[in-house]
């Protein structure tokens, strides 16, 4: 793709932020309060969770679902998993969030030069909490809450419900985000060009190829596609 650069949309989770406490920490103290030895880990949780997206638009009642689904699976009751998701959600602060390293930096220098928005897998009652624990809920011109707005990233809409916000032509637009699988695959399905911030080191066998590919986000502060 070749052209200037009008807009820039950032992924939030593992892109943005991270939490301070990881899933698998709260899932250990939610399993020794139920008293049951744990039969999942977070990372079946955040694997599996798009199974149950159409539980609710709430991610208290697609986590309670999972949770039930997984207790299930493993010869427990239902409502035991359903206990472990709502000790869960009781101990899962979704303020408490840091910057990863170079976000703060590459949105102040983006903010500067491009129309900026945001395009997230996940509830606005849970992302709007990560935004304002980031003091950066005002920052972006348009939020789309990818299972909730439109369908999950990778599907396209969300990406393009983004730019007619904006008013921006998809050739023009970057999004930038760590997943491949939802970030660059939907980013290509949209027609946006992708930056993606690698989740290992190279070298880099991913299809389709992202447009650019980095390892912090120091270095979209540097604008690649520039």
């Amino acid at each position: 793709m070749t052209g200037p650069v009008e807009a820039v949309l950032f992924d939030l989770d593992d892109t943005l932020c991270t939490y301070e406490r990881s899933a698998d920490d709260i899932l250990e103290l939610a399993f020794e309060r139920v008293g049951v030895d744990p039969f999942f880990d977070g990372a079946e949780y955040v694997g599996r969770l798009g199974e149950f997206s159409d539980a609710g638009d709430d991610i208290r009642d697609t986590r309670r679902a999972a949770f039930g689904t997984f207790a299930a699976e493993a010869g427990h009751g239902r409502g035991v998993g359903e206990e472990v998701a709502d000790i869960y959600t009781d101990e899962r602060d979704q303020s408490n969030v840091r910057f990863l390293d170079g976000a703060e930096r590459a949105l102040d220098a983006l903010a500067d030069a491009y129309r900026i928005g945001m395009v997230t897998n996940g509830d606005p009652w849970m992302q709007s909490q990560k935004l304002a624990g980031l003091g950066i809920e005002g920052r972006f011109e348009v939020v789309v809450h990818g299972g909730h707005d439109a369908p999950y990233k990778p599907d396209p809409e969300p990406f393009h419900l983004a730019l007619d916000e904006l008013g921006v032509a998809a050739e023009r637009t970057v999004h930038i985000g760590n997943s491949h699988a939802a970030d660059v695959t939907g980013a290509h399905a949209a027609g946006l060009r992708s930056v993606w911030l690698a989740d290992g080191p190279p070298p880099f066998d991913h299809d389709p190829e992202p447009h650019y590919i980095v390892e912090s986000l120091d270095e979209v502060a540097e604008e690649p596609w520039a």
